[in-house]
């Protein structure tokens, strides 16, 4: 009874055009907000032939230096299985260059020129994807939001 009443509910009632509906649970909101949140970010990322997942991995690599893929995928919790397809992405597009670890199984990712470059290519639209959320979000609404993920990825990380 409890689904069928907030199914019922549309989220915003006074945007017709908007067919965003009550989900029932965490996970299927949040997925959703993901998708949306996503999809501005690939938006403005696709000018620079890049998708917002590329580019969080080249930042990663760009602060940290060098990582493994076990430390890529407990940061971005991530499963291996994606992140073996996106790094093999990145890695075909010259962006990342990869040398063997400590032992034969580990490789070890670290960004190269080209890499780079992309980023700093990138960087404007990925700017512009922000504006887009924060302008819409408003200040107070932006740091609800971060504090909220923040909140949200701790509570998931310890359930």
């Amino acid at each position: 009874m409890y689904i069928h009443l907030i199914m019922n509910r549309r989220i915003h009632d006074d945007h017709p055009s908007n067919a965003l509906f009550a989900l029932p649970c965490a996970c299927q909101n949040l997925r959703r907000v993901t998708r949306l949140v996503t999809r501005i970010y690939d938006q403005e990322l696709r000018k620079a032939d890049i998708e917002i997942t590329q580019f969080g991995l080249l930042t990663a690599l760009a602060i940290v230096g060098e990582a493994n893929q076990k430390a890529l995928s407990a940061g971005f919790a991530m499963d291996s299985t994606t992140l073996t397809r996106t790094l093999a992405l990145l890695r075909n597009q010259g962006w990342i260059h990869v040398r063997p670890g400590k032992d034969r199984r580990e490789r070890v990712f670290r960004l190269t020129e080209t890499g780079k470059r992309q980023i700093t290519m990138a960087q404007p639209h990925w700017q512009a994807a922000e504006r887009r959320l924060r302008k819409t979000l408003g200040p107070s609404g932006w740091k609800q939001m971060q504090a909220t993920v923040a909140r949200v990825t701790n509570a998931a990380a310890e359930a």
